[in-house]
Order: C-alpha cells, then structure tokens, then sequence
C-alpha cells in the first residue's frame, strides 16, 4: 500500500494520502519564512522569530573535501533543475553536509526516522521518508521537483490541497547559493530519510523563487 504524507510546518497542516502497492513515500514540504525586514536583512520563520540568520555562510566552514558519489548526485540532480529555469547553480556545502548527517542519524536512532523539526533550523529544509524503493540521491529529489506541477508561478501560490509545492520552490531557490544533503536507512523495514539543508533559506513568503 503506498501512503504519501505532506505536512507543512508553520502556516497550516495539510494531511494528503494515496494508495497504490507496496510503495510509501513521504516528505514535508520546505519550511516557510517571513521575509527579511528592511533593517536588518534577516530572514526568520514566521513561528520562531527569535533564530537568527547566519551570519558566517557555511562555505566558510572548513576546507572543502572531496565530494563523495551521493554528494555530486545531490548537487546534479539539484542544479539539473535550477538550469531548466536559468537559475544559478547551488555549490556544495560540508558544514550543511555534516548538520544533514547529523540530523538523519538522530531521526534514525533516537526518533525512529520520524520527520525532523523543521523550526528548530535557521537553514532552508527539505525532508523525505520513502518504504519499498531504492532511494537514490538523484531520486529524492526528482520526488521533490514532482511537486512543480502543483506550482503557480503567475500566482505564486501552489494549488489547492497540494502545498508540497515549497519543496521544489526551494530547490529552485534563486537566493540560494549552498546545499547539503544526507540520507539514512531505517530498520528492518530498508526505508530511507534524506534531508538537505540549503543557504540562504528559500520560501521567503511574499516572493518568487526566480
């Protein structure tokens, strides 16, 4: 039986699901924010006014590493889309990547690969869980760029019943330059949790994401 759950934080909370065979997927639509006052240029969640931005971007975290597979085939799969609307190509970020790992082994370990808390990050966030399927980087995120027909960019506004559509906002993010990612295997069961942190956070409300 294949579920899919989309829950948006903040605003309001939408349940979807629907039914096929041996197949589940669920992933929460990206965060959010309120958008930056004129002063200071800030971008904060609307629920969780008192987290800062960061002010050190993550690509002054340390010496870049080599990127490992799964990273090049996150930040393929993400820059493949951004091209398609002429937007930047996001760079990849090892602090971003090392706080995703982090926070897939704690949801796996100590919360049972239930979804993270998307305020407790000043990071833009997308979240995925999948059951009964190989869950490739690359395939993660084409599950979130599905979304993009739910997605009015004259209206800037995602269709009715179908508020995942953030999570392809923020892959498109124009504003956003940095990401990473990580995933863990869950159980017995061989379900996936991937996560990516991006910078700056998209889905400032109020604006386009290009």
């Amino acid at each position: 039986m294949a579920r899919f759950f989309m829950v948006p934080y903040h605003i309001f909370l939408v349940l979807v699901a629907l039914s096929t065979t041996s197949l589940t997927i669920a992933f929460v639509p990206s965060t959010l924010v309120a958008p930056p006052p004129l002063q200071p240029k800030t971008t904060v969640p609307p629920a969780q006014a008192h987290l800062r931005a960061p002010t050190v971007s993550p690509s002054n975290y340390r010496k870049p590493k080599p990127l490992t597979s799964a990273a090049k085939e996150f930040l393929a799969a993400h820059n493949k889309a951004r091209a398609e609307v002429n937007v930047a190509p996001l760079k990849w970020s090892d602090k971003l990547a090392h706080d995703t790992d982090m926070l897939v082994r704690y949801q796996r370990d100590k919360k049972n690969c239930r979804f993270a808390d998307m305020s407790l990050t000043q990071y833009g966030m997308n979240q995925m869980w999948a059951s009964g399927m190989r869950v490739t980087p690359t395939r993660a995120v084409g599950l979130w760029l599905q979304s993009k027909k739910h997605y009015s960019y004259q209206k800037n506004t995602c269709a009715p019943r179908h508020d995942n559509c953030g999570v392809y906002k923020q892959v498109v993010w124009k504003k956003t330059s940095e990401v990473g990612c990580a995933q863990a295997k869950c159980g017995r069961d061989g379900s996936t949790i991937s996560i990516c942190f991006y910078y700056p956070p998209g889905n400032v409300i109020g604006e386009r994401p290009y």
